[in-house]
């Protein structure tokens, strides 16, 4: 049985917070990819409004299309990683973003657009289908129980670096300029292309298991685990909880709220900043409480009571309002915390040695899905009353939770012994689990 020796309270330092010191350029790797998300996030459709003559509802559609052909890409990629290692597939995605940037100073129309929001895409499939079964590796390169701290590091990079490039590009779009525009994308390329030749280069490579014998693929097997979809339909849920906030603070604020239009921008940077700052210590506290399966579900209970506030919301006084949301926004925030290093470390954990790319890309599944259903719920929910959206959201959340609870015992059992006087930990390694 291997021992994990915590901090107790004398102020040594622990084994296990002595981190390997090879994870760096996975985390520089990511920050960079981060960077550059983060210098297109203000642009989005608006890039393709300056340099075409397109309306937006036409942009919207075929952005929508090149989206949606990308919808394979995962269980494609998954085989993929299972056969050649998650390193060169990371890299090869993270390639294709880069050249896809390239293309868009070349778009003209409806047609080069498409072609350039689809290699793009295409790229950001492959990266965000592999990238986690990297992640997984290193792991597990470090020891016992390490998927929780990877997870949560490497969620508040992305969070680090998609904001510190938002908050760049908002800065230089105040000069209204095409040079800015395309600069902003070529620096996005730029990033990518960086990112990529940093994994290639510099990302330490991990034993790994062999692939499954023809005839037993990872996509057969993972068709016949019914515990595991069931995680992924419960993570399902979980996830439109979690993109929620970006999709209906906005409007429930300004048009729900009658609030200050001014709010949303600083609650929705409070959020990034909380995920971006306080990730690994919630996740550490969560770890030591409680089983992955029954973090989400609490997670699921915090989304309830965010649900809940935010309509309760609707009773309070204007002078109150924003103090309250900041409060709510910071339950949405513990929440997202507490679920997405616990989810994706299950996640991995319970993957076969063999089929873990095929087993995390189907998992990705549950987000792809979530980003498609989210717009279109929230906008027919609220257009039908302004507390619809919260009741349909609680009421998902709390079947969520309930379900993972009944779902801990048919996944791979995490055999945690309880802690020692003196801080110490007896933890089984998860491949035993």
């Amino acid at each position: 049985m291997a021992r994990v020796v915590t901090d107790d309270g004398t102020g040594r330092r622990s084994r296990k917070g002595r981190r390997s010191r090879k994870g760096w350029p996975l985390l520089a790797a990511m920050a960079v990819d981060s960077l550059g998300t983060g210098l297109y996030l203000p642009l989005s459709l608006l890039y393709f409004l300056k340099v075409t003559d397109l309306d937006l509802a036409t942009i919207g559609v075929l952005v929508s299309v090149a989206t949606a052909l990308t919808l394979l890409v995962p269980l494609a990629v998954g085989r993929l990683v299972d056969r050649l290692g998650p390193r060169p597939v990371v890299a090869g995605g993270q390639t294709l973003q880069g050249l896809g940037f390239l293309l868009y100073p070349t778009v003209s129309g409806a047609t080069s657009l498409v072609i350039a929001v689809l290699v793009t895409k295409a790229g950001s499939r492959i990266y965000w289908s592999s990238v986690f079964t990297l992640i997984a590796d290193q792991a597990d390169a470090e020891g016992t129980d390490a998927k929780e701290h990877w997870f949560a590091r490497t969620g508040m990079i992305r969070e680090m670096g998609r904001g510190g490039g938002a908050l760049l590009a908002g800065a230089l779009l105040t000069v209204d300029s095409a040079r800015v525009y395309d600069g902003l994308i070529l620096g996005s390329a730029l990033a990518f292309l960086i990112s990529a030749l940093v994994v290639v280069l510099a990302v330490p490579s991990t034993s790994r298991a062999l692939p499954p014998a023809e005839g037993h693929s990872g996509l057969r097997v993972l068709l016949r685990d019914r515990p595991y979809l069931a995680l992924i339909g419960t993570c399902t849920i979980f996830a439109l909880c979690s993109t929620f906030l970006a999709l209906s603070l906005p409007v429930y604020v300004v048009q729900g709220l009658s609030g200050p239009g001014w709010a949303p921008g600083p609650l929705l940077a409070l959020n990034m900043l909380l995920l971006a700052t306080c990730t690994t210590a919630v996740s550490r506290f969560v770890r030591r409480r409680w089983t992955r399966a029954r973090a989400m579900a609490w997670a699921g209970g915090l989304w309830v009571l965010w649900c809940a506030a935010s309509a309760a919301a609707v009773l309070l006084p204007s002078a109150a309002l924003v103090p309250f949301l900041v409060l709510v926004v910071a339950c949405y925030s513990i929440a997202e915390m507490t679920f997405g290093p616990a989810s994706n470390a299950l996640a991995a954990a319970a993957a076969p040695a063999g089929s873990r790319g095929t087993y995390l890309a189907a998992f990705q599944y549950a987000f792809a899905v979530s980003s498609i259903v989210g717009p279109s719920l929230f906008g027919l929910l609220f257009s039908r009353h302004r507390l619809l959206p919260w009741l349909a959201v609680g009421l998902l959340a709390a079947l969520g939770a309930v379900l993972m609870l009944r779902l801990e015992h048919r996944l791979p059992q995490e055999r945690r012994a309880p802690e020692h006087k003196g801080g110490t930990r007896d933890v089984v390694p998860e491949g035993a689990e």
